[in-house]
């Protein structure tokens, strides 16, 4: 049984820096694409960055030039750095992992951007 574990959310104010981290617990193989998503209260969640085993990335317009996606392939690990925090990035953060048979997604971790 694959699960998808999350980590780095928290408070942290207008301006500041976090790094979330998805690691993949179990068996896995041959990730074609890992992503992050998010969702507000009362919004839909949406695509935040995805990256392919290629390295190909693709963002969303409004985080494009502050957050940045990697990953380590040997770890199965996912990463998303968030630079220059505003108050609308506040969210449930979920990564996802999706390969040729399977679609993943980890339990979410908050983040909060707030004064």
């Amino acid at each position: 049984q694959v699960q998808l574990v999350e980590s780095g959310g928290g408070l942290v104010q207008p301006g500041g820096s976090l790094r979330l981290s998805c690691a993949a617990s179990g068996s896995i193989f041959s990730i074609n694409v890992m992503g992050w998503y998010r969702q507000a209260p009362g919004k839909q969640r949406e695509m935040v960055a995805l990256i392919t085993s290629a390295g190909r990335t693709n963002y969303a317009d409004s985080v494009r030039g502050r957050f940045t996606i990697s990953r380590d392939n040997a770890k199965n690990t996912v990463y998303l750095q968030m630079n220059s925090l505003k108050p609308e990035d506040t969210a449930v953060y979920y990564c996802r992992f999706q390969g040729r048979m399977y679609d993943y997604w980890g339990q979410g971790t908050q983040v909060t951007v707030s004064s």
